[in-house]
């Protein structure tokens, strides 16, 4: 991470607003270091990339293994499930049948 750091020439800051069904106001605020210095817009369309990618993934999670129905609450059984859901996806993406998941 500190060789990463060491490139940085710009610290990006997104904010994340989501209106709830019960009208409260939830969101989170992210950081991202940049090797440039990105305009807004090319600053946005890159973090929207981002979060398109890792929404993709969490969807074909969701979909392929069910995973919101999943009942491990505490971190470490979470996370020993979740290693190899992800490796499975990326065997199913590898896989050429026009039946497999498509990468």
């Amino acid at each position: 991470m500190r060789t990463q750091r060491r490139g940085a020439q710009a610290v990006g800051t997104a904010v994340r607003v989501a209106h709830q069904d019960d009208g409260a106001i939830a969101g989170d605020v992210r950081y991202f270091l940049c090797s440039c210095f990105p305009g807004g817009r090319r600053f946005a369309e890159a973090v929207r990339g981002r979060w398109s990618i890792e929404n993709s993934l969490h969807w074909i999670l969701d979909v392929t293994f069910v995973e919101d129905q999943s009942r491990a609450r505490n971190r470490r059984p979470a996370e020993n499930l979740a290693w190899p859901r992800r490796y499975a996806i990326s065997l199913l993406k590898r896989h050429p049948s026009p039946h497999s998941i498509k990468g």
